[in-house]
């Protein structure tokens, strides 16, 4: 069992900047796919980033690539999403998750692949 609890969210207007913070406790050892998601109202959940624990190997959704940037700290037992170049329609519930397992030796963005969820944390982009 992995307890994920996700901060930083918060409202910014356009151009601006949010970094996520993930906190894991529990048996965090025995995953290795790790993840933000998000889920905009009225839309499914989708991947954001990933990354996987062998060689820190990253994975972004187009929408988001060269503006977020997925990291983490071990020390601290946290997984960050730097967010840049914040836009409107990135305005959603931002999750982070964890997987026990890879798929092909990837951490891939589909949602069905991770066992653990955290609670959430609102991020608005007002134009």
């Amino acid at each position: 069992q992995v307890q994920l609890v996700e901060s930083g969210g918060g409202s910014v207007q356009a151009g601006g900047s949010l970094r996520l913070s993930c906190v894991a406790s529990g048996y965090t050892y025995t995953r290795v796919c790790w993840g933000w998601f998000r889920q905009a109202p009225g839309k499914e959940r989708e991947g954001v980033a990933t990354m996987h624990i062998v060689g820190l190997v990253t994975n972004y959704g187009d929408s988001v690539k060269g503006r977020f940037t997925i990291s983490q700290d071990n020390a601290k037992n946290t997984l960050y999403l730097q967010m840049n170049s914040l836009k409107p329609e990135d305005t959603a519930m931002y999750y982070c998750a964890a997987a026990p397992f890879d798929y092909g030796g990837r951490c891939h963005l589909g949602v069905a692949l991770y066992k653990d969820w955290g609670q959430g944390t609102q991020v608005t982009v007002s134009s």
